[in-house]
């Protein structure tokens, strides 16, 4: 019995120093045989000092047919560092190197002063070379020219939904992360800790091991889907773009939204930048002004007003009222854009003629307590929208027993928002008195090949159904009876709209008188809206009103948005049996 013992462990014993010495053989080839071929061929591919090549996960555009159009990935090409040590001839290196990679390579003096180095062995010298830059270069054997792996962030959409998606760079530490957008928010999911790109010589042995381990980041770590569609996405860039530049403003937006779910069709902003070409960017356009930046809207206030009123029982759809043309309200003087008085009108005036007096009369029998109330629910905290850095709301005129604070805030003076914030409010009037939370993130790819959906169902609210049905017919007359004189009617659709012209403030406590913030918002069906869209235009030149400057642009993507969804038409129906709207791909 021990005889038998003594030989299996003598047997195992063999097999051990078998393994041990194909291990010691392995390592004298690769260190000793072939070392000085693998140090040269390290030396000219494959990242240095056993760093890792940067590696990220992707952001996706969603087709209305459910593709995956990538809007942020990585490419892959070379980097060029010097050996100085090694270096002999700069000025031919110099040159070789600008053959290959002339836009992206150092100042010729900077080079040389690099190479005059000689107690340094590794200087990078130029970036991103594409593939075949890259190894024909690598091909010449220049001596003291490293051409190594590299890979970068890219963004094959250019400046496509770029202040969205974002941009990376160096934080606090040597590791590329999210700073804006997309990127910032869910850093945590696109980062990779990302292997080594040298394995160690064990390693080299078993290289299939590690296969067998699973890391416990691959839970989290993914890709995004966003909910953002890339030809609505052009569409609404390109009308932006002709706004702006027609009418020389400042800055143009627009927001494209699922009123009933809160997933962003479109959002973007006129001037922005090119994710791939960061050197000359402005980096005010880095951020995102439809989060970031507050304004006072103006007349698209005025149906938040109305469902306000409605919805607490102090007017009704046939409620009248006597129309001066001017009120004094704490000594300061509120008056209609044409300083004309109506008479004794209907509600419905107030929102198809744009009649400031008429919305200070209704938040004056609204009452400040519910006023404050009303458009505290609607305003008072951030959208929670998944993009970084968004602001909050400027509601200090709704502190102050001043009733002039509630009057003028009833048609969007005195007090100042975000887009986003504007278009979440607005939202609940399209969805039955109901807001939701604005995203742009509707999954998480997995690395497991796993989706997870994302949940952004938080839902507030705020109008009775019946107030919202009544502030969308006044809404409706505004395109079937005003926007150019009844021509923007629609036959078969039903189009619920308002514009809005506000003054751009002095900085000194007052008002300029002949400069404006326009915004314009829309959504349709009227009675089951698909779609809601928000336009803003900030200070065009020599033009008064909305209707002038965002008309045209609004009209076009809600034609554009029919055609491209084939949204079924509704006219001829009763409003509440409209046709159900199909869902969104």
């Amino acid at each position: 019995m021990r005889a038998q013992f003594r030989s299996r462990i003598r047997l195992i014993l063999f097999f051990v120093l078998l393994i041990a010495l194909l291990i010691l053989l392995r390592l004298y080839f690769l260190q000793i045989v072939y070392g000085e071929d693998y140090a040269r061929k390290a030396d000219r591919q494959f990242a240095s000092g056993g760093s890792g090549l940067f590696d990220r996960g992707s952001i996706y555009l969603t087709r209305k047919d459910g593709a995956l159009i990538s809007a942020a990935t990585l490419a892959t090409g070379f980097l060029v560092a010097i050996n100085p040590q090694t270096l002999a001839d700069p000025e031919s290196a110099y040159a070789a190197i600008a053959a290959a990679a002339s836009s992206t390579l150092v100042s010729r003096d900077a080079f040389l002063a690099a190479a005059a180095k000689k107690g340094q062995t590794y200087i990078e010298v130029a970036h991103r070379l594409p593939e075949e830059a890259g190894r024909a270069l690598a091909a010449r054997n220049v001596p003291g020219i490293l051409v190594l792996r590299e890979r970068w962030r890219y963004y094959p959409g250019g400046s496509l939904a770029a202040q969205s998606v974002g941009i990376v760079s160096y934080g606090s530490g040597d590791a590329l992360v999210g700073q804006t957008g997309l990127e910032t928010v869910y850093d945590g999911t696109l980062s990779r800790t990302g292997d080594s790109l040298y394995k160690n010589f064990f390693a080299q042995l078993f290289s299939n091991v590690g296969n067998l381990l699973v890391d416990a980041k691959d839970a989290r770590e993914g890709d995004i889907v966003t909910s953002i569609e890339p030809e609505v996405q052009l569409r609404l860039e390109h009308d932006l773009a002709e706004v702006t530049t027609r009418y020389t403003s400042k800055e143009s937006g627009g927001i494209i939204m699922n009123p009933s779910t809160g997933e962003i069709i479109a959002l973007a902003a006129y001037p922005s930048y090119d994710g791939n070409d960061l050197r000359n960017v402005d980096p005010s356009l880095l951020g995102n002004p439809l989060v970031e930046h507050v304004h006072e809207f103006g007349s698209i206030m005025k149906p938040l007003t109305l469902a306000a009123a409605l919805d607490a029982g102090v007017v009704t759809p046939e409620t009248t009222y006597n129309d001066t043309g001017c009120i004094t309200v704490n000594t300061a003087r509120l008056c209609n854009w044409d300083l004309k008085p109506r008479g004794v009108i209907p509600l419905k005036q107030i929102i198809v003629q744009s009649l400031n007096v008429g919305a200070a009369w209704v938040a004056t029998e609204l009452g400040q307590e519910r006023f404050r109330k009303y458009f505290t629910a609607l305003f008072g905290q951030k959208t929670g929208i998944d993009l970084s850095s968004e602001t909050g709301a400027l509601l200090g005129n709704l502190s102050k027993p001043q009733q002039v604070g509630y009057d003028t805030a009833a048609y969007g003076q005195g007090i100042a928002m975000t887009p986003v914030q504007m278009v979440r409010a607005l939202g609940a009037l399209a969805n039955g008195g109901v807001m939701v939370t604005p995203h742009l993130a509707r999954a998480i790819r997995l690395n497991s090949g796993i989706e997870r959906k994302l949940d952004s169902e938080e839902r507030v609210a705020v109008f009775s159904p019946e107030a919202v049905r009544e502030t969308t017919r006044m809404m409706t007359a505004v395109v079937d009876e005003k926007l150019e004189n009844g021509k923007a009617k629609i036959p078969t659709m039903s189009v619920a709209a308002k514009t809005g012209t506000a003054q751009l403030t002095n900085g000194r406590g007052g008002y300029f008188t002949d400069r404006f913030f326009h915004s314009f918002v829309g959504f349709f069906p009227s009675y089951n809206p698909r779609f809601i869209i928000l336009l803003y235009t900030n200070d065009p030149q020599h033009v008064e009103y909305a209707s002038e400057t965002l008309n045209a642009a609004f009209l076009d993507l809600v034609h554009f948005l029919i055609d491209y969804y084939a949204v079924p038409p509704d006219r001829g129906l009763p409003s509440e049996a409209a046709p159900a709207a199909t869902p969104l791909s």
